[in-house]
This record gives C-alpha cells, structure tokens and sequence, in this order.
C-alpha cells in the first residue's frame, strides 16, 4: 500500500490489541491502540484513523456502543467495526448500524478474515 491506511483498535484487553496490531502492522496498516473509550475516542482526533476496531465491553458492559456513538458525532461516515467475544450473538439480536457500527469481528478475530473485511472496507 503506497498510503498506508490508518486503523484504531479500542480494546482494554492489552493482549487483543496487540495481537490485532501485529496481524494489521504485517499486513500492510498502520496501527494504532487505545486502552478505553475515552482515550480512543480522544484519538480519533489525532490519528485520524480510516477505520476503527472497537470492542464492546470495556469500562462498563456496553461502553463501545457509547464510544461508537461519540465518535459518529465526529465523522458519519468512519468505518466502526465491533469486536465482541459475543459478536455473532449480538449481530443477530441488535441492528448494529443503530448501535454505530459498520460490522462485527467475533474474538478470538480470524485474522485472514479481519483484514479482507478491512481491506474490502477501505477499498484496497
């Protein structure tokens, strides 16, 4: 990638974010980590990411649904993908549109899986 694509993960999990920052750094992307929702919607400012990765369940039980709705305050148009260990489950159930999120990535993530989805949302 000529332009390397910026991309947020917002987890409190130190071990999920640096395995998806591995696994995005490998695959061509410029990764950045964020420990909760107020710091990760803080550096929606100053990374200006093209994507974000965040997970639901943080500070309190839906906390990322809250970060998600900050951060479409910011930009409409942002691609939010969710990181849930009950991601399926909550795809089925919720509209996550309504909730601020383009999709969702069941954990532990399969990592060929997350970056097509990535690439595919980004268009490279």
């Amino acid at each position: 990638m000529a332009d390397k694509k910026k991309i947020l993960v917002i987890d409190d999990d130190v071990d999920i974010t640096d395995s998806i920052k591995a696994i995005l750094t490998a695959s061509g992307f410029e990764a950045y980590t964020a420990s909760n929702g107020k710091d990760g919607i803080a550096a929606v400012d100053t990374v200006k990411p093209d994507l974000v990765l965040c997970d639901m369940m943080m500070e309190q039980v839906d906390a990322g649904s809250r970060v998600a709705h900050e951060i479409r305050k910011k930009d409409k148009h942002l691609p939010i993908y969710l990181l849930s260990s009950i991601g399926a489950a909550t795809a089925q159930n919720v509209e996550l549109d309504k909730l601020g999120f383009s999709g969702v990535f069941q954990k532990p993530v399969a990592p060929d899986q997350m970056v097509a989805t990535i690439k595919k949302a980004l268009h490279v």
